[in-house]
């Protein structure tokens, strides 16, 4: 077994959790709907964010270069990463950096995750709805009231009131029409490459890290190895117990939380399926359409070759006999059972 696929169903209610007009969304055509999503790259972030508070570790810096020209003019340059996987969420989430003029040598490491976007389980299982909202503070007499002209001259009270005569109009609150918001059933997938996953390949045409780092690395207990992807370090077996219960938990309880208070879900999870097999993760969390052309949630509790664990709240949207408190703990479990058992230090076979 050379990869790991999770399959996560989750549930949301009015909120936001990919903002664009309020929610994002995309077109379906064979169902004729918009419909919400949050993009692999949240996903990912929110993922990443999970593990670095787990392990109680700052996430690695991000080095943004600018250039200024002769009128003192700014034009935004590279970003890019630390390029060391002793960060885990530099080793997890993988990284590029091509340097400008083309003098340094391009290091690009492929994330050992593959993640998805959170999209609907079925088109007719989630949708949005709109709403307008207000700012209203009216209710205050000490609030401050600036009105500008063209010129950014602030006018005097005396010339605010006249302005206002003979118009129904408060300057103490605001009107926020047309607000998306989303609810519904979602899935998402994460594919585990465990080739990759404590593995850093130091090919020097195809350089992962730098010589720097790879010494460092080395002298950090970084073993040397092979892969099919050639000659490679791999993380010592202490930092390897340590990272995956954290990596474990994070891809089990990532959230994404709404940048507004306003709107937050707990966007429960309802049910995780793993298992070694894309296909049969593609069926173990579904939807089906019946005859009258409504769509429901189907969750396969005994699909061979997938193991599933169902959430309490599952019970609520859809039939299921297999319903735990201990769902997420047992999946985070057999997790990491399945991640420490892969023989990272030999994966190549005898010819």
């Amino acid at each position: 077994m050379n990869s790991i696929y999770v399959r996560t169903l989750k549930r949301a209610e009015h909120t936001v959790f990919c903002v664009q007009d309020g929610q994002k969304t995309y077109y379906d055509p064979q169902f004729g709907k918009r419909v919400p999503y949050s993009s692999g790259q949240q996903v990912k972030r929110s993922l990443l964010d999970s593990l670095n508070s787990i392990l109680n570790t700052q996430g690695s810096p991000t080095t943004f270069l600018w250039d200024v020209n002769k009128r003192g003019e700014l034009k935004e340059g590279e970003v890019y990463s630390t390029c060391n996987p002793s960060a885990a969420d530099q080793l997890f989430g993988g990284w590029m950096k091509a340097g400008k003029g083309g003098t340094e040598k391009t290091l690009k490491r492929r994330s050992p995750l593959s993640i998805s976007a959170m999209r609907a389980l079925h088109p007719l299982l989630a949708t949005t709805d709109s709403e307008d909202i207000s700012f209203d503070r009216s209710d205050r007499s000490n609030n401050q009231i600036i009105v500008r002209d063209e010129n950014q001259n602030i006018l005097e009270k005396d010339a605010v009131i006249a302005l206002l005569a003979g118009k129904d109009r408060s300057l103490q609150r605001k009107w926020i029409p047309n607000n998306r918001r989303a609810t519904g059933l979602f899935i998402q997938d994460i594919a585990i490459d465990l080739r990759r996953l404590f593995s850093v390949n130091i090919n020097p045409l195809e350089p992962e890290i730098s010589l720097d780092v790879e010494k460092d690395l080395r002298d950090g207990g970084w073993i040397v190895g092979e892969n099919i992807f050639g000659t490679c370090l791999i993380a010592p077996k202490i930092l390897r117990d340590k990272w995956i219960p954290a990596i474990a938990n994070a891809i089990i309880n990532w959230k994404i939380t709404s940048n507004q208070a306003r709107t937050f879900s707990l966007m429960e999870t309802l049910a995780i399926s793993v298992s070694d097999d894309a296909n049969k993760i593609a069926s173990s969390i579904r939807a089906k359409l019946t005859e009258d052309e409504k769509a429901k949630p189907v969750i396969e509790e005994s699909l061979k070759g997938v193991t599933t664990y169902v959430t309490l709240p599952a019970a609520a949207y859809l039939v299921t006999n297999i319903e735990s408190s201990e769902a997420l703990e047992n999946a985070c479990n057999d997790l990491i059972t399945l991640m420490q058992a892969f023989d990272y230090e030999h994966q190549l076979k005898p010819a």
